[in-house]
């Protein structure tokens, strides 16, 4: 399967600002790209009565998690960040990993273990006894992380109005409304606090083999540590999808954003798609209706 994605964000910027970009994949998934990874970075000009893009200067960098960034300095006006890839995807959806045992914090691997800890959005610290009353009688490894999930995208609703940038996994626990992030975070921390390594996600998860659900976005998911590696969950498209491409990872949403400026920048348009293309570039038609096959989970044996 192929799968073509884009982007086309745009900001006004009052003032000089340097801006930091997460808008690569990830390096991890590099070597399934069809194309080039593009990221274009442009000030819009008003040259003699139209509009000129002007390139600007972007150098990289992976940061402490692996993910690749993009740093510029963006001038006072309109500043464009576009790019597009083609990856190859898996045929198959999530894969499941029923049976899985948990491991015990101390057979964990170094770098695991700081997706147990408290971060900016997962007050794992304050969770304990909430998680305990809820989910300490399951039993502990896969079933009890994907009761976790299951429980999440039961209990909180989806609202884009209700999205704020400062809302935390208590703010959704006790107000159970929010966007795919503040579903992410919740579970992230609800399986943190039972000593399963959980890590949020970012990426490009289109309408893939399933009905058009709306507008393009970036989304969010996060993932477990069972059996020497890591496992896709998302609390809110619990069903296992096909088509997730991974942009970075990090504790929680603040490690891995699409931008972020030090200083004003006003956003002014945005356009993301993600979708299945045939040999010839065009994107494949969806269903009008759910494909039960689509939506069948892998289980490991």
């Amino acid at each position: 399967m192929k799968i073509k994605s884009e982007f086309d964000i745009q900001f006004h910027i009052p003032k000089q600002t340097p801006i930091v970009a997460v808008l690569h994949v990830h390096p991890s998934v590099e070597s399934r790209l069809l194309s080039a990874d593009t990221l274009t970075v442009e000030h819009i000009v008003a040259v003699e009565e139209r509009l000129e893009p002007i390139p600007l200067q972007v150098s990289q960098y992976i940061d402490s998690f692996g993910n690749r960034c993009s740093r510029f300095v963006a001038p006072e006006g309109a500043v464009r960040l576009s790019g597009s890839n083609v990856m190859e995807a898996s045929e198959t959806p999530d894969p499941q990993g029923e049976g899985l045992a948990q491991i015990p914090i101390e057979d964990l691997p170094d770098e695991a273990l700081q997706f147990l800890l408290a971060s900016r959005y997962c007050q794992v610290d304050e969770f304990g006894a909430i998680a305990a009353e809820l989910f300490g009688s399951t039993k502990p490894g896969w079933e009890r992380a994907a009761i976790i999930r299951d429980w999440v995208h039961d209990k909180v609703a989806f609202n884009y109005k209700a999205a704020r940038s400062t809302k935390t996994a208590m703010d959704v626990f006790t107000e159970r409304v929010g966007v795919c992030r503040d579903f992410q975070h919740l579970a992230i921390t609800l399986t943190r606090a039972l000593n399963i390594p959980a890590r949020y996600v970012t990426g490009y998860l289109g309408d893939i083999r399933v009905p058009y659900a709306g507008p393009g976005d970036f989304s969010a998911w996060y993932q477990v540590w069972l059996a020497g590696q890591w496992w896709n969950m998302d609390a809110r498209h619990h069903t296992p999808r096909l088509g997730r491409i991974p942009m970075a990872f990090g504790r929680d949403a603040a490690d891995v954003a699409i931008t972020t400026s030090f200083g004003l920048a006003e956003l002014t348009h945005f356009h993301v798609e993600s979708n299945e293309v045939d040999c010839d570039g065009r994107p494949v038609p969806l269903p009008t209706s759910t494909d039960p096959s689509a939506a069948s989970p892998i289980t490991l044996q």
